[in-house]
């Protein structure tokens, strides 16, 4: 029987870090004796209800976090409730949970908080863009969605037309070359939205990259940009 891709190993070689499970959210934690930034990872969907492993227990958000934790950064993974296209609210609000969550542990910067989409959690960006809070440094996203694909997503959840709110709030924006095409579509809407909105953003492109590269592609390709992407946030939250 074959592995299902998202069982797959993470694309870059990391030492294993076992979280703090706290209900549907897990903490990384780096060896340090002071409060560190920390990265929340929202992963994709939808997601089946029944799906098991959930998301936090695929091998790629087990790398990310375990990454942050080795970088000295706590990781943050969230099990959300995105299990077809009209939970978007549902999962937002797990994640704006998630996030304040991480915030009030006495082992995380308050003031030092990134976070970090995939895939279709991207529209979840939406809500971080348009009133970013000022302990927000920054925002990544990963082969993300970023417009609408579905008709019934509500219209709140399009973060092409929510970065204009944006402001000096920096992003880091990994694409790939062999993207699916109606989602290179709406990373092309956003850039060009960004750019005219002046934002901050950096863009890591991984031109023989697929969707799901950090779990698909195990290359040198994949493995830089992954560490590009990972270095461009931790020096934001530096």
């Amino acid at each position: 029987m074959a592995v299902p891709v998202y069982l797959n190993p993470f694309v870059l070689p990391v030492a294993p870090v076992t979280p703090e499970r706290h209900g549907t959210l897990d903490l990384y934690l780096p060896d340090a004796p002071e409060p560190r930034p920390a990265v929340v990872f929202v992963h994709g969907g939808p997601v089946p209800a029944e799906l098991r492993p959930t998301p936090r227990d695929w091998p790629v958000y087990q790398g990310y976090g375990s990454l942050a934790a080795d970088r000295g950064l706590v990781g943050v993974t969230v099990d959300h409730r995105l299990h077809d296209p009209a939970s978007y609210p549902l999962a937002a609000a797990d994640v704006a949970a998630a996030v304040e969550t991480a915030r009030t542990d006495p082992r995380v910067a308050a003031d030092r908080i990134a976070i970090w989409f995939f895939s279709g959690g991207g529209p979840l960006l939406a809500d971080w863009l348009r009133t970013p809070p000022d302990w927000l440094r920054c925002v990544a996203a990963t082969y993300p969605v970023l417009g609408p694909l579905d008709p019934t997503v509500d219209a709140r959840f399009t973060p092409v037309e929510a970065v204009a709110g944006a402001g000096a709030l920096p992003m880091v924006l990994t694409r790939v070359g062999l993207e699916h095409e109606q989602i290179a579509r709406t990373v092309e809407a956003f850039v060009a939205a960004a750019r005219t909105a002046r934002s901050p953003l950096t863009i890591i492109d991984v031109p023989n990259g697929r969707h799901g590269f950090d779990m698909l592609d195990p290359t040198v390709e994949s493995r830089q940009a992954v560490e590009q992407a990972f270095d461009a946030v931790a020096a934001l939250l530096a």
